[in-house]
Protein backbone atom coordinates (compact mmCIF):
# COMPACT_ATOMS: atom_id res chain seq x y z
CA UNK A 1 0.00 0.00 0.00
CA UNK A 2 1.23 3.59 -1.24
CA UNK A 3 2.40 4.99 2.22
CA UNK A 4 0.56 8.32 1.76
CA UNK A 5 -2.81 5.77 1.89
CA UNK A 6 -2.04 3.94 4.93
CA UNK A 7 -4.00 5.03 8.51
CA UNK A 8 -2.11 6.12 11.52
CA UNK A 9 -3.20 5.77 14.84
CA UNK A 10 -1.77 8.26 17.35
CA UNK A 11 -1.85 7.96 20.59
CA UNK A 12 -1.95 10.97 23.23
CA UNK A 13 -3.02 13.34 20.20
CA UNK A 14 -3.80 15.97 22.71
CA UNK A 15 -0.13 15.89 24.25
CA UNK A 16 2.71 18.05 23.67
CA UNK A 17 4.86 15.75 21.59
CA UNK A 18 1.50 13.48 19.72
CA UNK A 19 -0.16 16.82 18.73
CA UNK A 20 3.36 18.24 17.24
CA UNK A 21 3.71 14.93 15.39
CA UNK A 22 -0.21 14.62 14.18
CA UNK A 23 0.01 18.49 12.89
CA UNK A 24 3.35 17.30 10.69
CA UNK A 25 1.81 14.77 9.17
CA UNK A 26 -1.26 15.95 8.35
CA UNK A 27 0.15 18.85 6.82
CA UNK A 28 1.32 16.38 4.59
CA UNK A 29 -1.54 14.94 3.77
CA UNK A 30 -1.58 11.97 5.83
CA UNK A 31 -5.16 10.21 7.54
CA UNK A 32 -4.62 10.57 11.30
CA UNK A 33 -7.25 8.93 13.48
CA UNK A 34 -5.67 10.58 17.45
CA UNK A 35 -7.13 8.59 20.36
CA UNK A 36 -6.60 10.89 23.98
CA UNK A 37 -8.34 11.10 27.05
CA UNK A 38 -8.06 14.49 28.33
CA UNK A 39 -6.91 14.27 31.59
CA UNK A 40 -6.07 17.60 33.77
CA UNK A 41 -2.52 16.59 34.74
CA UNK A 42 -2.30 19.29 33.28
CA UNK A 43 -4.47 23.00 32.32
CA UNK A 44 -7.13 20.86 29.71
CA UNK A 45 -7.40 24.24 27.86
CA UNK A 46 -4.19 23.80 26.24
CA UNK A 47 -4.87 20.31 25.19
CA UNK A 48 -8.70 21.50 23.91
CA UNK A 49 -6.46 24.12 21.44
CA UNK A 50 -3.99 21.78 20.28
CA UNK A 51 -7.09 19.36 19.21
CA UNK A 52 -9.07 22.86 17.89
CA UNK A 53 -6.21 23.28 15.44
CA UNK A 54 -6.08 19.43 14.40
CA UNK A 55 -9.94 19.56 14.05
CA UNK A 56 -9.63 22.08 10.87
CA UNK A 57 -7.69 19.29 8.73
CA UNK A 58 -10.58 17.08 7.15
CA UNK A 59 -8.04 14.15 7.13
CA UNK A 60 -7.89 13.91 10.74
CA UNK A 61 -10.57 11.89 13.31
CA UNK A 62 -10.44 12.57 17.14
CA UNK A 63 -11.64 10.11 19.48
CA UNK A 64 -11.61 10.92 23.03
CA UNK A 65 -11.11 7.94 25.20
CA UNK A 66 -8.38 6.06 27.75
CA UNK A 67 -6.59 3.99 27.11
CA UNK A 68 -7.41 1.10 30.19
CA UNK A 69 -11.15 1.25 28.34
CA UNK A 70 -9.54 -1.76 26.00
CA UNK A 71 -13.47 -2.69 24.79
CA UNK A 72 -13.76 0.83 23.81
CA UNK A 73 -9.84 1.08 22.31
CA UNK A 74 -10.67 -2.16 20.22
CA UNK A 75 -13.96 -0.83 18.67
CA UNK A 76 -12.00 1.74 17.29
CA UNK A 77 -9.31 -0.54 15.94
CA UNK A 78 -12.43 -2.37 14.08
CA UNK A 79 -14.18 0.62 12.95
CA UNK A 80 -11.16 2.36 11.82
CA UNK A 81 -8.20 -0.47 10.82
CA UNK A 82 -5.15 1.45 10.91
CA UNK A 83 -1.61 -0.11 9.52
CA UNK A 84 0.54 1.66 11.59
CA UNK A 85 0.28 2.52 15.08
CA UNK A 86 2.58 5.34 17.43
CA UNK A 87 1.97 4.95 20.83
CA UNK A 88 2.62 8.56 22.60
CA UNK A 89 -0.35 8.60 25.10
CA UNK A 90 1.36 7.84 28.59
CA UNK A 91 1.48 9.15 32.23
CA UNK A 92 3.85 11.70 32.23
CA UNK A 93 6.22 13.54 34.65
CA UNK A 94 9.13 11.32 37.12
CA UNK A 95 8.00 14.08 40.30
CA UNK A 96 4.19 13.03 39.88
CA UNK A 97 5.39 9.28 39.76
CA UNK A 98 6.44 9.67 43.83
CA UNK A 99 2.83 11.21 44.97
CA UNK A 100 0.44 8.79 42.49
CA UNK A 101 2.58 5.55 41.50
CA UNK A 102 -0.75 3.75 40.47
CA UNK A 103 -1.62 6.40 37.79
CA UNK A 104 1.80 5.21 35.66
CA UNK A 105 0.84 1.53 36.50
CA UNK A 106 -2.90 1.87 34.93
CA UNK A 107 -1.89 4.63 31.74
CA UNK A 108 1.52 3.20 30.96
CA UNK A 109 1.81 -0.21 32.13
CA UNK A 110 -1.99 -1.43 31.72
CA UNK A 111 -2.92 1.09 28.89
CA UNK A 112 -0.19 0.01 26.63
CA UNK A 113 -0.75 -3.87 27.03
CA UNK A 114 -4.04 -2.96 25.52
CA UNK A 115 -1.94 -1.25 22.82
CA UNK A 116 -0.03 -4.16 21.84
CA UNK A 117 -2.95 -6.84 22.26
CA UNK A 118 -5.11 -4.88 19.74
CA UNK A 119 -2.24 -4.63 17.32
CA UNK A 120 -1.73 -8.38 17.45
CA UNK A 121 -5.43 -8.98 17.02
CA UNK A 122 -5.55 -6.17 14.44
CA UNK A 123 -2.51 -7.60 12.35
CA UNK A 124 -0.65 -3.93 12.60
CA UNK A 125 2.31 -3.51 10.36
CA UNK A 126 4.60 -1.30 12.66
CA UNK A 127 4.11 -0.06 16.28
CA UNK A 128 5.83 3.19 17.30
CA UNK A 129 6.00 4.16 20.50
CA UNK A 130 7.56 6.36 23.17
CA UNK A 131 10.03 5.52 25.82
CA UNK A 132 12.39 8.15 27.88
CA UNK A 133 15.91 8.50 28.74
CA UNK A 134 14.78 8.01 32.01
CA UNK A 135 15.02 4.62 31.93
CA UNK A 136 19.02 4.96 32.17
CA UNK A 137 18.36 6.23 35.61
CA UNK A 138 21.48 5.71 37.70
CA UNK A 139 23.97 4.65 34.32
CA UNK A 140 26.82 7.45 34.81
CA UNK A 141 28.47 6.34 31.12
CA UNK A 142 27.88 8.76 28.77
CA UNK A 143 27.11 9.02 26.42
CA UNK A 144 23.68 6.71 27.17
CA UNK A 145 23.68 4.47 24.53
CA UNK A 146 20.77 1.90 23.77
CA UNK A 147 22.96 -0.94 24.69
CA UNK A 148 23.98 -0.32 28.00
CA UNK A 149 22.04 -1.73 30.67
CA UNK A 150 18.85 0.38 31.80
CA UNK A 151 17.83 -1.82 34.55
CA UNK A 152 18.08 1.21 37.79
CA UNK A 153 15.49 3.39 36.89
CA UNK A 154 15.03 6.03 39.88
CA UNK A 155 11.59 6.33 39.58
CA UNK A 156 8.23 4.64 38.83
CA UNK A 157 7.61 6.85 35.61
CA UNK A 158 10.81 5.28 34.28
CA UNK A 159 10.21 1.65 35.43
CA UNK A 160 6.98 1.55 33.64
CA UNK A 161 8.65 2.77 30.34
CA UNK A 162 11.16 -0.03 30.80
CA UNK A 163 8.58 -1.90 31.47
CA UNK A 164 7.20 -0.99 28.02
CA UNK A 165 10.10 -1.35 26.16
CA UNK A 166 10.68 -4.87 27.69
CA UNK A 167 6.67 -6.17 26.80
CA UNK A 168 6.97 -4.73 23.34
CA UNK A 169 9.59 -6.88 22.60
CA UNK A 170 8.12 -10.34 24.14
CA UNK A 171 4.88 -9.36 21.67
CA UNK A 172 7.55 -8.72 18.60
CA UNK A 173 9.28 -12.35 19.52
CA UNK A 174 6.09 -14.24 20.34
CA UNK A 175 3.50 -12.52 17.40
CA UNK A 176 6.22 -11.21 15.06
CA UNK A 177 4.78 -7.30 15.42
CA UNK A 178 6.86 -5.46 14.84
CA UNK A 179 8.08 -2.54 17.33
CA UNK A 180 10.07 0.35 17.83
CA UNK A 181 10.91 2.01 20.73
CA UNK A 182 11.99 5.93 21.13
CA UNK A 183 13.97 7.41 24.28
CA UNK A 184 12.97 10.72 24.07
CA UNK A 185 15.16 13.31 25.54
CA UNK A 186 13.90 16.30 27.61
CA UNK A 187 11.52 17.78 24.82
CA UNK A 188 10.74 21.22 24.55
CA UNK A 189 9.38 24.00 22.42
CA UNK A 190 6.47 25.84 21.36
CA UNK A 191 2.73 24.30 22.34
CA UNK A 192 5.15 22.28 25.08
CA UNK A 193 3.74 21.15 28.61
CA UNK A 194 2.88 23.45 31.40
CA UNK A 195 4.53 21.22 33.98
CA UNK A 196 7.80 20.95 32.20
CA UNK A 197 11.09 23.20 33.47
CA UNK A 198 10.81 25.26 30.37
CA UNK A 199 7.11 26.71 30.72
CA UNK A 200 7.74 27.10 34.42
CA UNK A 201 10.64 28.99 34.05
CA UNK A 202 9.24 31.65 31.61
CA UNK A 203 5.89 32.66 33.67
CA UNK A 204 7.66 32.93 36.34
CA UNK A 205 10.31 35.38 34.87
CA UNK A 206 7.77 37.36 33.29
CA UNK A 207 5.65 37.71 36.90
CA UNK A 208 8.85 38.61 38.94
CA UNK A 209 8.54 35.57 40.58
CA UNK A 210 11.87 32.77 41.69
CA UNK A 211 12.72 30.08 40.29
CA UNK A 212 13.51 26.70 41.88
CA UNK A 213 16.69 25.10 40.50
CA UNK A 214 17.64 21.66 41.81
CA UNK A 215 20.98 20.33 42.32
CA UNK A 216 22.37 24.11 42.74
CA UNK A 217 21.88 24.30 38.54
CA UNK A 218 24.88 21.37 38.11
CA UNK A 219 22.35 19.63 35.82
CA UNK A 220 23.08 18.90 32.32
CA UNK A 221 20.51 18.21 30.19
CA UNK A 222 20.33 17.01 26.34
CA UNK A 223 17.65 19.67 25.02
CA UNK A 224 15.68 18.40 22.13
CA UNK A 225 13.65 20.70 20.11
CA UNK A 226 10.24 19.40 19.16
CA UNK A 227 10.43 19.92 15.81
CA UNK A 228 13.97 17.46 15.81
CA UNK A 229 11.79 14.93 17.57
CA UNK A 230 8.66 14.67 15.28
CA UNK A 231 11.73 14.44 12.52
CA UNK A 232 12.52 11.47 13.98
CA UNK A 233 9.43 9.68 14.63
CA UNK A 234 8.31 10.64 10.95
CA UNK A 235 11.84 8.91 9.76
CA UNK A 236 10.68 5.84 11.84
CA UNK A 237 7.28 5.06 10.92
CA UNK A 238 7.32 3.44 7.19
CA UNK A 239 10.54 1.25 8.43
CA UNK A 240 9.42 -1.43 11.07
CA UNK A 241 11.88 -2.95 12.66
CA UNK A 242 13.57 -6.61 11.36
CA UNK A 243 15.51 -9.51 13.01
CA UNK A 244 19.25 -8.72 13.32
CA UNK A 245 19.34 -4.77 12.31
CA UNK A 246 22.57 -4.15 11.75
CA UNK A 247 23.55 -1.54 14.91
CA UNK A 248 26.76 -0.52 15.76
CA UNK A 249 27.68 -2.04 18.78
CA UNK A 250 30.33 -3.84 21.00
CA UNK A 251 27.70 -6.25 22.17
CA UNK A 252 25.06 -6.78 19.82
CA UNK A 253 22.07 -7.38 21.47
CA UNK A 254 21.44 -11.54 21.03
CA UNK A 255 17.92 -10.91 21.11
CA UNK A 256 17.46 -8.39 18.47
CA UNK A 257 18.45 -11.26 16.38
CA UNK A 258 15.14 -12.61 17.30
CA UNK A 259 12.84 -10.64 16.74
CA UNK A 260 11.35 -7.41 14.81
CA UNK A 261 12.10 -5.48 17.87
CA UNK A 262 14.17 -2.07 18.16
CA UNK A 263 14.69 0.80 20.52
CA UNK A 264 16.33 3.68 19.86
CA UNK A 265 18.08 7.31 21.61
CA UNK A 266 16.28 10.34 19.85
CA UNK A 267 18.28 13.48 21.22
CA UNK A 268 20.28 16.51 20.55
CA UNK A 269 22.94 14.73 21.14
CA UNK A 270 24.67 18.17 22.32
CA UNK A 271 24.10 17.95 25.82
CA UNK A 272 24.23 21.64 27.87
CA UNK A 273 24.42 23.00 31.39
CA UNK A 274 20.89 24.23 33.17
CA UNK A 275 22.26 27.50 33.86
CA UNK A 276 23.50 28.24 30.25
CA UNK A 277 19.61 26.80 28.96
CA UNK A 278 18.62 29.47 32.27
CA UNK A 279 20.99 32.32 30.51
CA UNK A 280 19.38 31.32 26.70
CA UNK A 281 15.71 31.98 28.36
CA UNK A 282 16.66 35.45 29.98
CA UNK A 283 18.16 36.84 26.75
CA UNK A 284 14.70 35.74 24.77
CA UNK A 285 12.85 36.94 27.34
CA UNK A 286 14.92 40.48 27.89
CA UNK A 287 14.95 39.88 31.89
CA UNK A 288 17.01 38.24 34.53
CA UNK A 289 15.71 35.35 36.67
CA UNK A 290 15.51 35.14 40.63
CA UNK A 291 16.98 31.89 41.42
CA UNK A 292 16.03 29.55 44.33
CA UNK A 293 18.79 26.87 44.11
CA UNK A 294 17.89 23.61 45.82
CA UNK A 295 19.38 20.12 46.46
CA UNK A 296 19.00 17.53 43.82
CA UNK A 297 15.48 15.96 44.21
CA UNK A 298 14.77 12.30 44.35
CA UNK A 299 14.27 10.91 41.10
CA UNK A 300 16.07 13.48 39.21
CA UNK A 301 19.08 12.20 36.95
CA UNK A 302 21.95 14.48 37.60
CA UNK A 303 22.77 14.26 33.39
CA UNK A 304 21.66 13.30 30.38
CA UNK A 305 23.24 12.68 26.57
CA UNK A 306 21.92 11.02 23.92
CA UNK A 307 24.24 8.41 21.27
CA UNK A 308 22.02 9.17 18.47
CA UNK A 309 24.54 7.15 16.26
CA UNK A 310 21.97 4.26 15.25
CA UNK A 311 19.16 6.73 14.84
CA UNK A 312 21.68 8.36 12.49
CA UNK A 313 22.62 5.05 10.59
CA UNK A 314 19.17 3.61 10.27
CA UNK A 315 17.71 7.10 8.98
CA UNK A 316 20.36 9.88 8.57
CA UNK A 317 18.60 11.74 11.84
CA UNK A 318 19.93 15.12 11.70
CA UNK A 319 19.02 17.02 14.53
CA UNK A 320 19.36 20.71 13.83
CA UNK A 321 17.85 23.24 16.34
CA UNK A 322 20.12 24.93 18.80
CA UNK A 323 19.22 25.41 22.28
CA UNK A 324 19.41 29.54 21.61
CA UNK A 325 16.90 29.18 18.47
CA UNK A 326 14.66 26.88 19.94
CA UNK A 327 14.19 28.60 23.39
CA UNK A 328 13.68 31.97 21.20
CA UNK A 329 10.81 30.05 19.18
CA UNK A 330 9.30 28.92 22.74
CA UNK A 331 9.05 32.66 23.97
CA UNK A 332 7.46 33.99 20.84
CA UNK A 333 4.99 31.16 20.57
CA UNK A 334 4.60 31.68 24.52
CA UNK A 335 3.93 35.10 24.05
CA UNK A 336 1.64 34.87 21.14
CA UNK A 337 -0.59 31.95 22.82
CA UNK A 338 -0.99 33.83 25.87
CA UNK A 339 -1.41 37.40 24.53
CA UNK A 340 1.29 39.05 26.44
Amino acid sequence: MDHNLKKIFITGSAGFIGFSLCLKLLENGKNIVGIDNHNNYYDPKIKDARINLLKKFPNYKHCRLDLTDNASLSKIFGEHKPQIVVNLAAQAGVRYSMQNPLAYINSNIVGFSNILENCRHYKIEHLVYASTSSVYGANTKMPFSEHDSANHPLSVYAASKKSNELMAHSYSYLYKLPTTGLRFFTVYGPWGRPDMALFKFTKSILNNEPIDVFNYGNHTRDFTYIDDIVEGVMKTLYSPATPNPNWKSDKPDAANSLSPWCIYNIGNNKPVKLMEYIDALEKALGKKAKINFLPLQPGDVPDTFANVENLKDSFNYQPSTTVIDGISKFVKWYKEYYKL
